[in-house]
């Protein structure tokens, strides 16, 4: 057979290009025309709409706040970004450290782990409640009397947890409280100053400091 001609070898390629594309677009149009024929094919569904606010009232400290949320909202988000009550420190973010301990109505929380709607309508302390005007409380007295921090992140969460432990156990043993702090992590490793602090905490509050 001889070497095709021009004409043939733009015959050819012609063909072979026609050929190509007939294939893709046929291709093409299947696929779009066979979709909804599918039994029980879906579109995909929207995109949910974002979360409606809520209005709740949080009782922070003594002192009522009304304000709009998202239901998602953690307590730990609101206090900080919405109250501007900072001393609740953000930690792991996922109930593992403690550093964002408050009380609700007198019992440690995690506030990373609440939401902000749950805490509606109790009494809920935080670091800055424990302040006597422009006193320290007695625990965060004794933290300061026995050196219990370091680096200081954890520390605010510590506080609080002692808070709760003595209301609840005005006296309590050393063993008592290495349990009662055991739901707050120190990346320090100051808890033997933090347990005497807890101790001398106990007097200060039986003293009536």
């Amino acid at each position: 057979m001889g070497k095709p001609t021009v004409g043939e070898e733009r015959r050819t390629t012609l063909s072979r290009r026609h050929f190509f594309n007939t294939v893709a677009v046929g291709a093409t149009e299947a696929a779009v025309l066979t979709v909804p024929e599918r039994a029980g094919a879906q579109l995909a569904p929207p995109a949910p709409a974002e979360a409606e606010s809520v209005g709740i009232v949080l009782n922070i400290n003594g002192r009522a706040h009304s304000l709009r949320v998202e239901p998602r909202w953690t307590l730990l988000q609101v206090l900080r970004e919405r109250l501007g009550l900072t001393g609740t420190k953000p930690g792991c973010e996922r109930g593992e450290c403690g550093a964002c301990t408050v009380l609700i109505d007198g019992v440690a929380r995690y506030s990373c782990l609440t939401l902000a709607v749950e805490a509606a309508g109790a009494q809920v302390t935080t670091l800055e409640g424990l302040m006597r005007g422009e006193e320290l409380g007695p625990v965060q007295q004794a933290f300061l009397e026995e050196d219990a921090f370091q680096c200081g992140c954890c520390t605010p969460g510590q506080i609080m947890n002692v808070e709760g432990l003595l209301r609840k156990v005005p006296e309590p043993t050393l063993e008592q409280i290495r349990e009662g702090v055991s739901g707050n992590l120190c990346r320090c490793g100051a808890y033997a100053n933090i347990f005497r602090a807890a101790e001398r905490a106990s007097q200060l509050k039986k003293a009536g400091r």
